[in-house]
């Protein structure tokens, strides 16, 4: 496809003011003929030599997934493998989800050049996405058109939460300095639910550690040390109903739901336990649990598309459906947003559950709530909204009191405070044995 250039424009504005003159002045009507006449031969010979001409080969540089919410650089190569020089601007196109940067570009390659150019992409949405053919625009040899062309291959690519903070928390975890990232270790020495070693009695050890036998046979005090209890289960129970759509920040609760179950499954993983993730409010996927750290690829290929629905949470459908599918005694860790209109099927479900299983109820909390709050009070408005805030989270604080009172461990946090929450909380489990 030929574009007209900005020099051909120009000289067809010229051209036509040029016609005004001669309908004023007949004298100049022969020149303006020329002059038409003239244009017209170059604007072709320069169409055709355009059109004879090649385009340069192209290849992108693509990663094959892409992290939400992080910058990342993609990469162009461009080779002229022609005999002529060639002027040109390169418009990639990446998917609408994703916000772009220093495009397009301009260069010039000469015969047998080649040239790599960089842009970035900033995704903003989870999901399978395709980068279309790169379009080209050739300047012609004497300035006078553009050709539109598109090369290269479209490409798949997938965009996933933010794996780059989890791998940040997964090489913390490696070293054993959760406390760095804000997990509480509270784990003392010798204080566990299965036996790990025998080793020398130390200052501090309970008599109940002691063990008898060995001490008789190796002349000294032995003390049995213990470790936590390892194969259990998790299972991550995440809503994806309407009310995941609320956002805080640039991200979604849909989005800080899944960075905060992949960072729980990530330390449960290197715990020893299984890890495994159920989902409902209009999207119903399940994903057994499973041990070994190649669990978190599964659970993130699993989980990278998920995106609020139009469907309204039915609490007590979950439930049933994970009784009928998850036998063995599991942490049941559900992830969800809750509304006052829950209590009829909330507490029903959570009972359900807590018939085989131990269950965890994590609720994300708007941040404009907190930031009402704290806002400074200068009208009457101000004042009304400052109230009604208040009022509004004392009787959210009253359900989860009245939760507790069921036994149900529960957390209600904002969404930046969600992933440490729940891990303390099951760092917590595990150091009490409740499972």
């Amino acid at each position: 496809m030929l574009i007209p250039a900005p020099a051909l424009l120009v000289s067809v504005g010229l051209s036509l003011l040029l016609a005004v003159l001669a309908s004023v002045l007949p004298a100049l009507l022969p020149l303006w003929l020329a002059a038409m006449l003239l244009l017209t031969l170059v604007a072709v010979i320069d169409a055709v030599r355009l059109y004879g001409r090649a385009g340069p080969a192209l290849l992108r540089q693509l990663p094959s997934a892409l992290p939400l919410g992080v910058d990342r650089e993609i990469a162009l190569r461009l080779e002229n493998d022609s005999a002529h020089r060639q002027e040109l601007s390169v418009y990639d196109h990446p998917p609408s989800s994703m916000a772009v940067y220093d495009l397009p570009q301009r260069l010039q390659l000469q015969p047998g050049e080649g040239a790599e150019l960089h842009y970035r992409v900033h995704p903003l949405v989870r999901g399978s996405f395709e980068f279309a053919q790169t379009e080209l625009r050739l300047r012609s040899p004497w300035r006078l058109w553009d050709r539109r062309l598109r090369i290269g291959q479209s490409e798949a690519v997938r965009v996933y939460p933010n794996f780059a903070a989890l791998t940040r928390f997964a090489l913390l975890a490696t070293d054993h300095r959760l406390s760095q990232i804000g997990v509480l270790k509270r784990r003392r020495r010798g204080q566990g639910m299965d036996f790990h070693q025998l080793r020398e009695y130390r200052e501090g050890d309970i008599q109940r550690q002691v063990d008898w036998k060995a001490t008789s046979r190796m002349g000294r005090l032995i003390s049995r040390e213990y470790q936590d209890e390892r194969d259990q289960q998790i299972i991550l129970l995440v809503d994806c109903g309407r009310r995941m759509q609320a956002r805080d920040d640039a991200l979604s609760h849909m989005d800080h739901v899944l960075n905060a179950a992949l960072l729980l499954a990530f330390v449960a993983l290197r715990q020893g336990d299984a890890v495994g993730l159920a989902t409902f409010g209009g999207s119903q996927r399940f994903v057994a649990p499973r041990k070994s750290m190649a669990t978190i690829n599964t659970l993130m290929s699993a989980s990278f598309d998920l995106q609020p629905t139009l469907h309204s949470p039915d609490f007590l459908l979950a439930a049933r459906d994970l009784i009928t599918r998850q036998r063995k005694r599991a942490l049941v860790v559900i992830l969800s947003n809750l509304r006052d209109e829950d209590d009829d099927t909330l507490l029903p479900a959570l009972q359900l559950l807590q018939q085989r299983h131990l269950v965890l109820l994590a609720s994300l909390r708007e941040g404009i709530l907190g930031q009402s709050l704290r806002a400074p009070v200068r009208a009457l408005e101000d004042a009304l909204t400052h109230a009604a805030t208040a009022e509004y989270l004392e009787r959210r604080r009253d359900n989860f009191r009245r939760l507790s009172g069921h036994g149900i461990s529960s957390v209600d946090v904002e969404p930046a405070q969600l992933p440490l929450a729940l891990v303390n909380r099951y760092i917590d489990v595990k150091r009490a044995g409740r499972l």
